[in-house]
């Protein structure tokens, strides 16, 4: 049977079956960094690199040969001076700067060519990257999605990974340009003169001291950049998605001062990264001064004493220039590839999260509910969110197939969180939980969501047709299948309202609809999933009573043969229950049918006595 909730092919993560009115943990609005190893990051960036080893070969040959005809101009231009200017040779002037221009134009051709292909790496290694971040997403648990934000998420997918991406196609080519010249300009230098090239050396040590003083702070500081942009991502989410609160609590000042508050922080880490690297430029700009005046000056001493000529002076100096803006160069990129490498380390740490697959033997993946007969037995199940404050305390009940269980009680009794076990979006800490006598951990957790039907009562729709909203229940139905199931659920007349009928676009969530609308197409596409086991979790909260009862009538229907749990606060609902379990403070505290319990007068007598004061 096809799988209704944890699809491979779905489009993007489904709502947590989470309560918000039980116990979960915290939100991480602020992750505190991590430590990363920098040579670790690169080296995994480079196992995506690595599998575009032939465009790779052409963007360095194409690199070495933009940068090796560059590096011939200073040769002939003092070639020029010596053998033809000072001799006042001018054909062979002309003929010289007719070569001069051709080496250019093909240097300028290969330098295009090579940007060209390099950008077409860089784009494909992100767009793996940034696939394999999302399909990772896909498996990692629910328990992940409570501890952190969804702005945060985000961030990690777009903003870290564009960096990643800039980092690639702006440095990446760069570096390589900048390390063939200064290798080759060096050589040239040796061959022209030894001693003016030791003289050129000297900046060296200087350059690689002022870079690493600077470069150990901004990676630092880089990496805290991110992080705040992450949190502000997050609250600009959670205000967007919530703004109908935010209006209605009148909190818009009160959201205006959080986002003033984060985003001063950002501020403040993003100039201080920005001031701190924007050092690197004029300090290398006054290293390389330093060292060209020194290079004139003793060059032109060597000219006057007949030991040099003028021309490879002047080579000479366009030679330093050659080394030293490509050491320049270097420096001013290892400082702006810090932030696409806290980007990369930040998508990495979702990556290295482990998945909710992790845990389990090759024997349980492989393992499979094959058509059940939906016989489910709690055994003592015992949880909690967080250690030492538990949510479920010894929790033993059975339901047959055709069974309709109701699961009643206060708000944050642990109602819910019985769903997320049986779903596994939680694994429980003590007892067991079995499906026709198999122990749901020792069963393919895709498999066994696939046999389960959910309607929530967080109603959440994509932004797609109303057909496919209700086919994401099962990717391979029909028209006619969606349709049908659409009638059960006493949607398919609304539906044909809409401007489109079934091809009608919804927009964010489904706000074009009312919430009852919404609503009806939840409990469709819960119907077409045709599941062993069918969960409702107050899923005719948003709908008028008229509505209501057609409902009934299509879930009597839809139960038969099937075992069904209903999460309910609206009594009349769960009247014709097989069983009613009433849950407080994490165990059963009383079970039977709604008339033996109402002959009882206990916990549940009271609960609908005060929704139902006339009808006791």
């Amino acid at each position: 049977m096809p799988n209704s909730l944890h699809s491979k092919q779905a489009r993007t993560r489904k709502p947590s079956v989470q309560s918000n009115t039980e116990p979960k943990p915290e939100p991480q609005r602020k992750p505190k960094p991590r430590a990363r190893n920098t040579k670790a990051t690169l080296l995994r960036l480079w196992q995506y690199l690595k599998r575009q080893r032939a465009a790779l070969f052409v963007v360095f040959a194409l690199t070495v040969l933009s940068s090796g005809l560059s590096l011939l101009g200073p040769l002939y231009i003092g070639r020029a001076i010596d053998v033809y200017i000072l001799p006042r040779d001018y054909n062979g002037l002309l003929s010289l700067c007719l070569l001069l221009v051709g080496i250019y134009l093909f240097s300028g051709a290969a330098a295009w060519l090579q940007a060209y292909v390099m950008a077409s790496v860089s784009q494909r290694t992100v767009w793996e990257l940034r696939q394999d971040l999302f399909a990772h997403l896909q498996k990692l648990p629910v328990r992940y999605f409570d501890q952190t934000t969804h702005g945060e998420l985000m961030s990690r997918t777009t903003n870290d990974v564009e960096n990643v991406s800039t980092t690639l196609s702006q440095n990446l080519t760069q570096i390589i340009s900048s390390f063939i010249m200064v290798v080759g300009s060096l050589a040239m230098m040796l061959v022209l003169n030894v001693w003016l090239t030791l003289v050129t050396l000297t900046i060296v040590p200087l350059v690689l001291f002022t870079t690493r003083q600077i470069t150990k702070r901004t990676q630092r500081l880089f990496k805290e950049q991110q992080q705040r942009l992450g949190q502000l991502n997050g609250l600009i989410e959670e205000t967007i998605s919530g703004q109908k609160v935010v209006k209605t609590f009148r909190r818009e000042a009160d959201s205006i001062s959080q986002l003033q508050v984060i985003n001063k922080q950002l501020r403040k880490a993003g100039t201080a990264a920005q001031n701190l690297s924007g050092l690197m430029g004029p300090s290398m700009n006054m290293i390389n001064h330093f060292s060209f005046i020194l290079l004139a000056a003793i060059g032109g001493w060597m000219i006057l004493n007949n030991w040099t000529m003028l021309g490879v002076v002047i080579s000479f100096l366009n030679y330093s220039k050659y080394f030293s803006r490509p050491v320049n160069d270097l420096a001013n990129q290892y400082n702006m590839i810090q932030s696409g490498i806290a980007g990369a380390e930040r998508v990495f740490e979702v990556m290295d999260t482990s998945t909710e697959y992790d845990g389990d033997s090759d024997e349980t993946r492989s393992r499979q509910l094959t058509e059940p007969a939906g016989e489910v037995v709690f055994d003592q199940v015992s949880f909690a969110y967080q250690e030492g404050s538990p949510t479920l305390s010894g929790i033993s009940f059975s339901a047959r197939p055709g069974d309709l269980i109701a699961l009643v009680g206060p708000t944050g009794a642990g109602k819910t969180t019985i769903i997320n076990l049986l779903t596994r979006f939680y694994e429980i800490d003590q007892g067991a939980i079995r499906i026709d006598g198999m122990d749901i951990r020792t069963i393919n957790k895709d498999n066994l969501r696939s046999h389960l039907g959910i309607v929530l009562q967080d109603v959440y729709l994509f932004s797609d047709t109303v057909r496919e909203n209700i086919r994401f229940g099962r990717l391979d139905a029909t028209g006619e299948e969606v349709e049908a199931a659409a009638r059960l659920a006493n949607a398919d007349s609304f539906i044909r309202q809409l401007p489109q009928g079934y091809d009608t676009m919804l927009t964010a969530e489904g706000g074009n609809l009312s919430q009852g609308q919404r609503q009806l197409l939840t409990i469709a596409r819960a119907i077409l999933a045709n599941p062993a086991i069918l969960v409702l979790d107050e899923a005719t909260s948003s709908i008028d009573t008229r509505t209501e009862m057609a409902i009934q009538d299509a879930m009597s229907q839809l139960r038969r043969g099937r075992t069904s749990f209903v999460i309910a606060h609206r009594l009349s609902t769960i009247r014709e229950a097989t069983c009613i379990l009433v849950i407080d403070g994490g165990t059963i505290v009383e079970r039977g049918t709604h008339e033996q319990l109402l002959a009882s007068k206990g916990h549940y007598y009271e609960l609908y006595a005060n929704q139902f004061r006339e009808a006791i």
